[in-house]
């Protein structure tokens, strides 16, 4: 019972569970290069899956597999959509002009309050 005390341990941080009677999976190690900047870095796998050839760095580049060549099957992406796309296809710029000029007149008459939102209706 005194080896299996909690005193002077620190609750959650580590196991008290031993590792005896257990059979690790075996692992491989995929090497990956960044060719932008020469970065390495390894990532294990099962022995029994295949590593894919392409994986994103902790930079967030592109990384090849060690020895392989980038696949050519890669989708084209579309270009991010952002705020200023989507409200123009709800609005034309002089629509949105009109509005500008409208909230400027009422912000500076000091008809705008604080956490207020005005709508035209």
């Amino acid at each position: 019972m005194a080896d299996r005390a909690l005193r002077g341990t620190s609750i959650g941080s580590k196991s008290l569970e031993t590792e005896d009677g257990v059979v690790f999976a075996d692992r491989i190690e995929a090497t990956y290069v960044v060719p932008l900047t020469g970065e390495t870095f390894t990532v294990p796998f099962s022995s029994e899956a295949e590593p894919p050839a392409v994986w994103e760095s902790k930079t967030g580049q592109q990384a090849l597999l060690q020895g392989a060549s980038k696949p050519k099957d890669e989708k084209p992406s579309k270009p991010q959509r952002t705020h200023w796309d989507m409200l123009l296809e709800r609005r034309s710029l002089e629509e949105l002009q009109v509005l500008l000029d409208e909230q400027l007149k009422m912000l500076h008459e000091g008809r705008l309050r604080e956490g207020v939102h005005y709508r035209r209706r």
